[in-house]
Formats: structure tokens, C-alpha cells, sequence
């Protein structure tokens, strides 16, 4: 089932729903299981599956050269999915990357994905490689989401690359992308970011998934200037509860997220990690009681993995 249908048949219900990456190579699909198990009592629609593009690592050889090695760390996002539906009959949702992929590579995937009964996917542009200053698209792929988001839809009018196939079957992918309430970290303003998410739109973008936030005036505000542009479909908070004093400082550069001072004189004086999981628990169970309290029709928590904290969060708010 779409996204859009599972909020549609809520009726005002708020939704759980989470994220999940997938294991480190060289571990089983249990691993995805046993941080999936404890989450299903709160019945999530969907679950997202991340999709890790490859990295790469040089070796020097001994004529002095150095040769290219692809390191794939955590391959497995469609095996995934298709376990994770058939093990619980929800719908597992794998995020689509620009980088990676030529527009083959993402022909093909999309069409693996059909064949598995998969009814969403998230389409994203994907982060720069450790390597790399900027993002570069791969050479013959889709260089930014906004040319993805319209590959996935072409297919779900039936058009493919090659021009002459006949009696082409169309698929039917609801199409999610993402928005970032503080504007994404390349983007010059937050009103051109909101330009380019109404260009993913009319391509065929059907419901919108936000960046982590930790200030809610900051997704309502989002929320505000993107109605106020003529965007009307679903746009779904992305959560995550702070856990260590480390993302303290890696959280706001990696993700380019300010921290309410509230939020972080807490954490600064925590006496450990322990005090801190509670911390972040605490404050994204208020986050999450004021955007029901608001109407917002899903909850969506990065939950990288760990479903302790989630669930801890879940019990108070659904």
C-alpha cells in the first residue's frame, strides 16, 4: 500500500513509523530483525530501509600506482526489504540514491523493486563520498533528485530508457523525498530549497520525509512557507533522539541541525551517556507529543538501529 493511502485510511490516527540501516557486511538479516522486533507493537505502516552508496579505497601498487578499490559496507537494501515484508507484511520503503547509479543501474533496481510487490520508494540525491569536497553525480546517472524523482515516474507511466520497447508495463511507486526544515547544508536559503522541492513535485513526488530537527517551531515554520507556496502533500517529521555527548558536536555538522541551548546545556551536563539517552529520550517524547497535539499525520524516527530508545519514546506518545 502508498504512503499516502496508509494516511489517508488513518482518519486523523497518528502514525509510527521508522528507519532502519541496513547491518554492517559480514552480519545476517537477524540483526535487522531483532532491532525491528521490539517497534512492532506500536504498528508501523512502513519501514524505511537506507540505502549506503559505495565508497572507495586506494591501494598503492607496487609500480607506485594507486588502484581504485569499490568497498561496499553495507550492502543489501532490496534482500532487505523484501525480508522485512514478508516477515511482517508491512511495506518496507528503500531509499533511492542519485549517486552510485547510472540511470540503468536505477532502470534495473526499479524494476527488481516492482517485481517484489515494493509500492514506495524514497528518491534521494545521496551525500558526497569521504573523498570528495562536493557531490559528483555518477558519469550517465541522475545528477540531482529532481531528475531522479522524474526517472521513477516515468517508469510508472511506462517509460523506459530504451525508446523502442513496446507495450511497456507501467509500475507504481508513490514516490517520497526529502525536505530539510533548516535548509538543506548546499542550499543558499531555505526558500530556494523549498523552490527546487516544488520542482521534485511536479515531477511526481507524492509525500515529503524532513531532515532530523530538534526545535519544532522549526518544522512548523517549514511546514508554513511550504504551504504558502502551493505545496499540499503529506510532509512527515523526521526524529531522532540525541544518545551520546559525541553528537553533541557531530550531530549539528554532520546534518547541518541547529540544537536549542535547552537541549544542549542538558546533555553538556550530563554525568554520562546513560544520563544523556534520557535526556534525548525525554525531549523527543515532548517534540513528538506536541506535533500529534498539532495534527501531524506520522511520526517518522531515525532509529539507526538501536529500538531502545524508540520504543521508549513510542510508549509515551502512541
Amino acid at each position: 500500500m502508498k504512503v499516502t493511502q496508509h494516511i489517508q485510511n488513518a482518519n486523523g490516527k497518528p502514525l509510527f513509523s521508522f528507519e532502519i540501516l541496513p547491518p554492517l557486511k559480514g552480519q545476517n538479516i537477524q540483526s535487522i530483525f531483532d532491532s525491528i522486533d521490539p517497534l512492532m507493537e506500536f504498528n508501523p505502516p512502513f519501514i524505511d530501509v537506507t540505502y549506503h552508496r559505495e565508497e572507495y579505497e586506494f591501494k598503492e601498487l607496487p609500480s607506485g600506482l594507486l588502484q581504485k578499490k569499490i568497498v561496499k559496507k553495507r550492502p543489501g537494501t532490496v534482500g532487505i526489504c523484501a525480508g522485512v515484508q514478508n516477515k511482517y507484511n508491512v511495506d518496507a520503503i528503500p531509499h533511492i540514491l542519485c549517486g552510485g547509479f547510472t540511470k540503468e543501474d536505477t532502470e534495473n533496481l526499479l524494476i527488481d523493486l516492482d517485481f517484489l510487490g515494493i509500492d514506495n520508494v524514497v528518491a534521494l540525491r545521496g551525500d558526497a563520498l569521504k573523498t570528495e569536497t562536493y557531490f559528483h553525480p555518477e558519469k550517465e546517472g541522475n545528477e540531482y533528485a529532481t531528475d531522479l524523482v522524474l526517472q521513477i515516474s516515468n517508469l510508472n507511466n511506462g517509460i523506459y530508457l530504451d525508446e523502442d520497447l513496446k507495450n511497456s508495463a507501467q509500475t507504481n511507486f508513490c514516490i517520497g523525498v526529502a525536505g530539510y526544515p533548516e535548509k538543506h547544508m548546499e542550499a543558499p536559503s531555505l526558500d530556494s530549497d523549498i523552490h527546487f522541492l516544488k520542482q521534485k513535485i511536479k515531477n511526481g513526488a507524492e509525500y515529503i520525509i524532513t531532515q532530523m530537527f530538534f526545535d519544532n517551531k522549526k518544522f512548523f515554520d517549514f511546514v508554513d512557507k511550504c504551504r504558502a507556496s502551493g505545496i499540499t502533500i503529506p510532509i512527515i517529521p523526521g526524529l531522532k533522539p540525541i544518545a551520546t555527548k559525541k553528537q553533541l558536536n557531530l550531530i549539528p555538522h554532520r546534518f547541518s541541525v541547529e540544537m536549542p541551548d535547552d537541549l544542549i546545556m542538558a546533555v553538556v551536563k550530563a554525568k554520562d551517556n546513560d544520563a544523556v539517552k534520557q535526556i534525548g529520550i525525554e525531549w523527543c517524547t515532548q517534540q513528538s507529543k506536541e506535533l500529534v497535539a498539532a495534527g501531524i499525520p506520522v511520526l517518522h524516527y531515525y532509529s539507526m538501529g538501536r529500538a531502545e530508545n524508540i520504543k521508549a519514546i513510542a510508549k509515551e506518545v502512541f
